[in-house]
């Protein structure tokens, strides 16, 4: 059965590939982008492979956004994906706190904010679905990569007691949590460093955030995303499927050893 799908941060990466997957398949996707130019793009784009979108701007920290798209679309959502999310990286003892801020403002306060929207106009009417996209970040740590994963962390808390309190609601909430995919999120990511860091003024060293860098915004790690975009596709529509969805499968045991090797971390 096709579905009314709602999916934020649509105008790149994952968000793209999936509301162009969604729509091929029969889907009526709304697909939301950040800004005017990022509209013009992805109408474009949508125009060049003959898939039918609407498509409009929703940007998660801009007054009057989310009230314009709730009050356009709201009642007519089958299944909201909260996809948007921001990033900064660097050593937690230096990054200026107010960076922090807006990756917590992006990633945790405005989509939940948004949650809480779709879970009222959901609950009325006993149906509907929201997906959150996190990140193996959510459960997992990385150094100089601190703002992004503590955001993460957080969302990981609120969207799982959210499931918890809205079990008998008949509003179904999940996460889908990629692992290190080729979107150009990483790249953007970490380039924001050197918006701040001087490696003649921070007493943070050079090196080995280049070196995490590299590794996260590299070649090496970062997986094809259309493996994970075709996995969102086939995850999103479905009635019922796990709370927590992560891919690679094989990204789950790196976690399950890395939340095991805390209990006995020593320090001093």
């Amino acid at each position: 059965m096709n579905k009314t799908i709602l999916i934020t941060g649509a105008g790149s990466g994952f968000g793209k590939g999936v509301a162009f997957g969604l729509a091929k398949k029969g889907h009526h996707v709304i697909a939301t982008v950040e800004n005017w130019p990022q509209k013009s793009l992805l109408m474009a784009a949508a125009k060049a492979e003959n898939i039918q979108l609407t498509i409009d701007k929703l940007n998660y920290l801009e007054e009057g956004d989310i009230d314009n798209v709730i009050g356009k679309y709201g009642d007519e959502v089958d299944i909201v994906v909260l996809n948007a999310a921001t990033g900064e990286t660097g050593p937690i003892a230096e990054v200026p706190v107010k960076r922090i801020q807006r990756v917590f403002e992006v990633n945790v306060f405005q989509t939940i904010a948004i949650a809480q929207r779709f879970a009222k106009i959901f609950v009325a009417k006993k149906k509907g679905k929201i997906v959150f996209t996190s990140s193996i970040a959510g459960f997992i740590t990385f150094p100089f990569l601190g703002p992004y994963v503590a955001s993460k962390h957080a969302l990981e808390g609120l969207v799982q007691s959210m499931q918890q309190e809205m079990a008998d609601t008949g509003v179904k909430i999940a996460t889908i949590n990629p692992g290190p995919f080729r979107t150009g999120f990483n790249d953007r990511m970490y380039d924001t460093v050197d918006q701040w860091y001087d490696p003649s003024q921070n007493f943070t060293k050079e090196q080995p955030i280049r070196d995490v860098q590299q590794l996260f915004a590299g070649d090496e790690l970062q997986l094809d995303p259309q493996g994970m975009i075709d996995y969102m596709i086939e995850k999103i529509p479905l009635d019922a499927h796990n709370f927590r969805n992560v891919f690679p499968e094989e990204a789950i045991a790196d976690v399950k050893k890395y939340q095991d090797s805390l209990w006995n971390k020593q320090i001093g």
